[in-house]
């Protein structure tokens, strides 16, 4: 019998510590009354929430997707006008919350904006005279997804176009296949783990978010949850909503990697193509495949936010705001430490060892993001505060002073949350990377006398720098505008730029919000720039 690696061991146990959260909600479906409340559900709201949850999510996937995988193969093949910016630039919507762009969009396109205002001056218009879309629907709250969820997409595809061998395309075209011929035929399939990865993040996402679909009054599983949790206070049906839609996710998961089957996706040249120049009309159609995902996604909305924060603004703006800029880093810059470091070692632990245990450890890890950030946070308070008081217990008994709450005092259980949540970020991103590292290297390597934490430092780790970047950068951005988790788990009198921003928006005092969403994307830009350039260093 094999006696497992420390590694492997060690990756085991990090990966059940983080996973505890989700299993802790879970743990509410054996309760009394499940079958009642399950049965009640069914027959009332569920049908709904199916049908809304998965038209959006059809519609998100299939958003950036698009979007995503053009913007990165423009980016990383070819060389046109602007992009050398729009290599860094496209990433901006990670910075914008999803809840602030629903705001933005409804106060410029409803009947009072100043769009439909404009049209009705313009035309002479009055209202039923003319047909304008609804801004705050489904196929809207889709549309908002799509604007800042393409980067998930973009980003990660963008690495695996720029990692990818020449010698593969020119066998192609050698074979009398056109470059749009060859790009679908071989260079889309090849890049296929690092789309459905980017995919899969941008659903979850979706799927877990809150403030936007609830503003634009979709039901979905997340509103259900929400609605059940914390305004029915029936926490059975919170947790048989909160299962359903991580079986979603699940199925979702389980398609993509069968439709797979068993293709390998790792390429052994290491020669790197060349950027093909583009003149004319694919310059232009170039530039404006990469400008218009930007300006919706960040430029059009930061513009308005600008206006408005000049117009009126917050009047606390100063001395508090470094004191939130300051809150934001440092949770984030944690966070996205942490998670780089525990997703390089769970995904090296899988492909050491692809045991049936070290597959559903990482699998429960990366359902961890598609739970709502609330729900994340009870599912910690509820093994962390036992934990809190046990040691209380215990500091009281050795020393003879109650120490108070060591753990829900003060950031370390929001860390916690936060890897729970945004730890399956990092690792789709990282397993994205290993997998595009063919197994001959990890043969070469042991044949050379190598051990597995040798061959991860010297071989692995420089191949897959530029994955493990992005995995830090993604996190960093998701935590700088996580709301639901930090409204709950943080410490008393800690704000974060993304709860200031929220409690006013969620007043409708979008003016003064907008000084604080503006500074979320202030603290954010620095880091996504300087990451997505290093990122891009190993082309």
């Amino acid at each position: 019998m094999r006696i497992p690696s420390a590694l492997v061991v060690s990756a085991l146990f990090i990966g059940a510590l983080v996973a505890l959260p989700v299993l802790s909600v879970g743990a509410n479906l054996f309760v009394a009354g499940t079958a009642e409340t399950w049965a009640h559900l069914a027959a009332t709201v569920l049908p709904e929430y199916v049908a809304n949850s998965l038209l959006l999510a059809l519609l998100v996937a299939a958003g950036v997707a698009a979007v995503g995988v053009a913007t990165a193969w423009f980016v990383a093949i070819h060389e046109f006008p602007g992009r050398r910016v729009f290599e860094w630039a496209l990433l901006l919507p990670l910075a914008m919350p999803a809840y602030v762009m629903a705001y933005v969009y409804t106060d410029l396109l409803q009947f009072v904006g100043p769009v439909q205002t404009f049209l009705r001056e313009s035309f002479g218009w009055r209202r039923g005279d003319y047909w304008f879309p609804e801004i705050r629907s489904l196929p809207g709250a889709a549309l908002m997804f799509v604007c800042v969820l393409y980067p998930y997409v973009y980003l990660i595809t963008r690495t695996a176009f720029l990692g990818r061998g020449a010698s593969t395309f020119e066998a192609a075209r050698s074979l009398g296949l056109s470059p749009w011929a060859a790009f679908l035929r071989v260079s889309l399939p090849l890049a296929r783990p690092a789309i459905a990865a980017g995919v899969a993040l941008a659903l979850m996402e979706t799927l877990a978010d809150y403030g936007t679909v609830a503003y634009f009054a979709v039901p979905t599983f997340t509103t259900g949850i929400y609605r059940a949790w914390f305004a029915l206070g029936d926490r059975t049906a919170a947790a048989q909503l909160a299962a359903a839609l991580l079986a979603f996710v699940l199925l979702l998961v389980a398609l993509e990697r069968a439709s797979r089957g068993r293709a390998r996706f790792a390429e052994a040249g290491q020669r790197k193509a060349e950027r093909k120049a583009l003149a004319g009309g694919w310059a232009l159609i170039a530039f404006l495949v990469c400008f218009l995902p930007l300006l919706l996604g960040f430029l059009l909305p930061a513009g308005l936010l600008f206006k408005l924060a000049l117009a009126e603004g917050d009047a606390q703006w100063g001395i508090r705001y470094a004191h939130l800029a300051r809150n934001s880093l440092l949770v984030a810059g944690l966070s996205a430490f942490m998670a780089m470091g525990l997703a390089v070692l769970l995904a090296y632990a899988l492909r050491l060892s692809p045991s049936p245990l070290t597959r559903a450890v990482n699998r429960v890890v990366g359902l961890g993001y598609a739970v709502p950030g609330a729900v994340i946070a009870v599912g910690v308070l509820i093994p962390v505060t036992r934990l809190d008081h046990w040691l209380a217990a215990r500091w009281l008994e050795w020393f003879g002073e109650n120490p108070g709450l060591l753990l829900t005092g003060g950031i370390a259980a929001l860390i916690y949350a936060y890897l729970a949540r945004f730890l399956a970020i990092a690792l789709h991103t990282v397993e994205t990377g290993l997998a595009r590292v063919t197994p001959s290297m990890d043969a070469a390597a042991q044949s050379l006398g190598c051990g597995p934490g040798e061959a991860l430092r010297r071989v692995h780790l420089p191949l897959i720098r530029g994955s493990v970047l992005t995995a830090a950068l993604l996190v960093f951005v998701d935590v700088m505008k996580e709301l639901p988790a930090t409204l709950v788990m943080r410490p008393f009198n800690f704000d974060t730029l993304a709860t200031q921003t929220f409690t006013l928006a969620a007043d409708e005092r979008l003016a003064e919000a907008s000084t604080a969403a503006l500074a979320i994307v202030a603290v954010g830009l620095l880091p996504v720039i300087l990451l997505a350039r290093r990122a891009g260093m190993r082309r």
